[in-house]
């Protein structure tokens, strides 16, 4: 299974529930979560088959959410 893993601005359950039913309705996303702990804020998505990482940040940056390459 393919992973993307992103940085992002999302720090909150309100700026979470605005993309829950973008991803939850996306086909190839199997599964998501952000990790508000984390100082990246991460977002994990799990996808049945590769998706890229600059579709996922041009669909989130049009609802306002800064999101980027997670550099390692």
């Amino acid at each position: 299974m393919p992973f993307l893993i992103l940085k992002t601005d999302l720090d909150s359950i309100q700026g979470i529930d605005i993309i829950r039913p973008i991803l939850n309705l996306h086909p190839s996303i199997i599964d998501w979560n952000v990790d508000t702990e984390d100082i990246d804020n991460v977002l994990r998505i799990e996808a049945q088959k590769p998706i890229s990482e600059s579709d996922i940040i041009t669909l989130l940056t049009q609802y306002g959410i800064a999101i980027e390459p997670l550099n390692n």
